[in-house]
């Protein structure tokens, strides 16, 4: 399998499969939403699109990253969210990262959306499909954000040694620009951001499923794999 490594500008137009990777913080407030029995998650291209999904659908809670915004139910942060019950609901989701990198890749064939909490999972439906090449969008900071190119690698490393341990990835996770972002904004008592969001972004392997995202009825919605569309 090839790697190729890119940025949310220079994603390809129709690649083979697409890893979308947000460490920081979109795509593991997805793989917890998904722990804590959320049925699925709708991207919203914009925050406007956001808020009119939640309209039409009351029961929808809407996330959205910076600081917390009226009419949205959640700052993007995992920790936060552990006060939300999500069972069973759809989620609205629109980050400037993530869900526009899922966005951007969404003419691949497959697609899926990882972090650390899904790295091994992700790994592992990789092996079973077995493409040709793999396009990996590392959506923070223009594309450079090294957690998010540390869990790609990770990622790929999976792929060909399943064995493969997290620890020298994580590490670099530890040491990111976007790590010392988030911990500069709890020190400075910033809304949106949790003390423990860093550390619970950089727990890998936590979930049992990759997370693959698919057009459906208009918008581009994650499942867990293996969850019906519908």
């Amino acid at each position: 399998m090839k790697s190729t490594f890119t940025g949310i500008d220079s994603v390809p137009a129709a690649p083979e499969v697409a890893v979308v990777v947000d460490v920081l913080r979109a795509f593991t407030v997805a793989a917890c939403a998904f722990r804590g029995g959320a049925e699925r998650i709708v991207f919203a291209s914009t925050r406007e699109e956001a808020l009119e999904l939640k309209a039409r659908h009351p029961g929808w809670p809407a996330f959205q990253d910076g600081a917390p915004l009226p009419g949205f139910d959640l700052a993007n942060s995992p920790a936060r969210l552990r006060s939300l019950d999500v069972r069973g609901r759809t989620i609205v989701q629109k980050t400037t990262a993530g869900t526009a990198g899922a966005l951007a890749a969404s003419g691949a064939g497959l697609l899926l959306c990882a972090s650390f909490a899904v790295a091994g999972a992700t790994a592992e439906l990789l092996r079973g499909v077995a493409p040709d090449e793999v396009t990996f969008v590392v959506t923070g900071d223009g594309g450079r954000a090294e957690e998010d190119r540390a869990c790609a690698e990770y990622i790929a490393a999976r792929v060909g040694r399943a064995a493969a341990g997290p620890e020298p990835y994580l590490d670099r996770a530890r040491r990111s620009d976007a790590a010392a972002r988030l911990a500069e904004g709890v020190r400075r008592g910033f809304a949106g951001v949790h003390p423990e969001d860093v550390a619970l972004c950089l727990e890998a392997d936590t979930a049992s499923f990759a997370m693959v995202a698919a057009r459906t009825d208009g918008h581009l919605v994650l499942r867990p794999a293996g969850r019906p569309a519908g």
